[in-house]
């Protein structure tokens, strides 16, 4: 069962961001905290949106996709970006990953939305399988840069 998460499912949310990070080999970089994330999600102006998988027996969640509109100069209209996709790995193979990706991609259909983009680790094997086998295409044209911490502030003050 896949539903649109709501403000009780912060607490699961925040554990399965931490979950994810512990998976990436990073949880030392998770710093988001429950009041954060609920801002983000459920705030006055929400700056993304969350889907949550249950089990379909027991209820329990099990896995989640947070994303985040983007938008393409090039094709003049919005996409979806993926920041998170995770299940945990006693409910993996059960379909929940792919039945949040296929959500993903309805919203995409039924708004108009060109694109559902995401980034996955280079070691990530099973995921890179699973995306391509959804017919998800690596972008190798592509670097990904980022500004953080120390360079980010250096920047942004002028120094």
């Amino acid at each position: 069962m896949i539903r649109t998460a709501t403000p009780d499912d912060i607490p699961a949310l925040h554990a399965l961001i931490r979950e994810l990070a512990e998976y990436e080999k990073a949880a030392h970089e998770a710093k988001a905290t429950p009041e954060q994330l609920h801002e983000a999600l459920f705030g006055d102006r929400p700056a993304a949106y969350a889907h949550i998988a249950a089990d379909d027996t027991t209820g329990e969640t099990v896995g989640c996709a947070i994303w985040f509109l983007n938008f393409s100069t090039w094709r003049g209209v919005h996409g979806i970006y993926l920041e998170d996709l995770y299940v945990r790995p006693a409910a993996r193979g059960a379909g929940h990953g792919k039945a949040l990706l296929t959500e993903l991609a309805r919203l995409c259909v039924e708004r108009g939305y060109q694109r559902l983009e995401w980034a996955v680790l280079n070691w990530n094997a099973p995921s890179i399988a699973f995306y391509e086998s959804l017919g998800a295409r690596r972008q190798d044209e592509w670097t990904v840069y980022r500004l953080t911490d120390e360079a980010l502030t250096k920047l942004g003050s002028g120094v």
